[in-house]
C-alpha cells in the first residue's frame, strides 16, 4: 500500500516535516508494511522553504540584511544547487514576524532586506528565483528592494530617497541606470494566493496597511505613495502592471516584481508541488493524507489542502484530511477533492495542549484513520 503525507505546518505547533513524521508514525501502527511517502507541503507563506529542503536536496544558506526597520537580522534562504534554484521567504528580511506589535510602521518599514537577498542569489549564480511574499511587515511597493538592487529613486534635488512606502510622495525620478545587470538573466517567480491590485479600495495599503501599523489617515497617504510611485515607474520601463492581480501582495512587493523583474506569479502551494514532485510521486498512490492547523472556506483560496487535494483528484486518489480545528463551511472541500476531514482533538482541550500534544494527536488520528480504512476494506460478514 502506497499513501502520500502531504501536510502543511501547523502553526506555532510543528513544522510540515513534523507533522508528517508524526501522522507516518500512527499510520506504521497498523500499516508497518505500508509505502509512507512523506513530502511536507508549505502554500508560499512561513516556512515554504523548509518543506522544499527537507523534500528535496537542497541547503540552508544565511545572510545578514536590513530588516523592516533598518536593524540588521540574520536571514535564511535556501539554495537548490542541480537546478540553480533560490528559494526566498520575503518574512525573513522584511516580515510581521521581526517586529513586536508596537513596532510595525507602514510608513517607514521596506523591504530592502529582500533585495538583499536576492543580490545573494545572484552572486551564488541563481538562474531560477522563487520568492514566497507572505507576512510582510512593509507596504513600500517594493521599492526598498528595488532599491538594493541598484534602482535608484530620487526627489526633486536629485537626492536618493530614504526607505519606506511614505517616502515615495518625495519621488521625483527613477534611474536604472545602475540597476544590477544580472537580473535579466534571472527567472522570477513569485509564490503566493494575494490577487490584490496596488491601488485603491482593495489595494494593498487599504486591505492589509492596518495590520502593518497604519491608520486609517496613513492607509490614504500611503495608497497615494504607491500610486504616485506606480506614475513614475510607468515612465520608465515597458508596461504599467499596477492594476493587475497580484500586484497589492506584500505591501505591492508583488508590483515591483512584476514591473521590474518580469515576475511570473503562480499559487504558492503549486510551486511547492512541482518542487517537491508531488504529481510524480502520486502514481501507484492509494491514499492521500495532507491538513492544515485550520480546516475552513478559506482553504478554497489555494491553501495546502486545496492544492494537493487537486492534484490528487487528477489521479483518482482519495484524500483525507487532519487539521488542528474544522472551521465553518469545511464541507464546501467535498466538492473539491477532498473525501473525509478529521479534527486533531477529540474532546475540549486548550490551544496550549493542543499545541504542545500535537505530535501524539497526530498520531492517534492517523492510526485511527488507518484501522477505519482497514475495516471498510474488509468483506462484510
Amino acid at each position: 500500500m502506497k499513501i502520500i503525507i502531504a501536510p502543511d505546518s501547523f502553526k506555532d505547533s510543528l513544522s510540515a516535516a513534523g507533522v508528517a513524521e508524526a501522522i507516518a508514525q500512527g499510520l506504521e501502527q497498523v500499516w508497518p508494511e505500508a509505502d509512507l511517502v512523506q513530502l511536507p507541503m508549505a502554500d508560499g507563506g512561513e516556512g515554504t522553504v523548509e518543506s522544499v529542503l527537507s523534500a528535496c536536496d537542497g541547503q540552508w544558506r544565511s545572510q545578514p540584511v536590513q530588516g523592516p526597520l533598518g536593524a540588521t537580522v540574520q536571514a535564511r534562504w535556501g539554495w537548490l544547487a542541480a537546478s540553480r534554484t533560490a528559494i526566498i521567504e520575503m518574512a525573513q528580511a522584511s516580515g510581521l514576524q521581526l517586529l513586536v506589535r508596537e513596532q510595525r510602521d507602514a510608513c517607514a518599514s521596506s523591504t530592502y532586506g529582500t533585495g538583499e537577498l536576492i543580490r545573494a542569489a545572484l552572486d551564488a549564480g541563481a538562474e531560477r528565483i522563487i520568492l514566497a511574499i507572505g507576512g510582510s511587515a512593509t507596504n513600500d511597493g517594493g521599492a526598498g528592494a528595488m532599491q538594493a538592487l541598484g534602482v535608484e529613486l530620487l526627489d526633486t534635488q536629485g537626492e536618493l530617497l530614504p526607505r519606506g512606502g511614505l517616502a515615495l510622495t518625495k519621488l521625483a525620478r527613477i534611474n536604472l541606470e545602475h540597476m544590477d545587470t544580472r537580473l535579466s538573466q534571472v527567472r522570477f517567480e513569485i509564490a503566493a494566493d494575494v490577487n490584490n491590485p496596488l491601488c485603491g479600495p482593495h489595494g494593498a495599503s487599504a486591505i492589509f496597511g492596518p495590520q502593518k501599523g497604519a491608520s486609517s489617515e496613513q492607509v490614504e497617504l500611503l495608497d497615494a505613495a504607491l500610486s504616485h510611485f506606480a506614475e513614475h515607474c510607468a515612465k520608465v520601463l515597458p508596461k504599467d502592471v499596477r492594476d493587475e492581480p497580484g500586484s497589492g501582495a506584500a505591501g505591492g512587493l508583488g508590483f515591483a516584481a512584476k514591473a521590474f523583474l518580469d515576475a511570473q506569479f503562480r499559487p504558492g502551494v503549486e510551486v511547492v508541488a512541482e518542487l517537491v514532485g508531488l504529481e510524480q510521486a502520486m502514481g501507484g498512490a492509494d491514499l492521500v493524507i495532507t491538513g492544515e492547523g485550520r480546516f475552513d472556506t478559506q482553504t478554497l483560496r489555494g491553501k495546502t489542502p486545496f492544492g494537493v487535494a487537486r492534484i490528487a483528484q487528477r489521479f483518482g486518489v482519495p484524500v483525507v484530511v487532519i487539521a488542528g480545528t474544522l472551521g465553518d463551511g469545511y464541507e464546501q472541500m467535498y466538492g473539491h477533492g477532498v473525501d473525509a476531514a478529521f479534527a486533531l482533538t477529540a474532546g475540549p482541550i486548550t490551544l496550549e495542549q493542543a499545541c504542545s500534544e500535537a505530535p501524539r494527536l497526530l498520531r492517534e488520528r492517523a492510526r485511527d484513520i488507518a484501522r477505519l480504512w482497514e475495516r471498510a476494506a474488509r468483506p462484510c460478514r
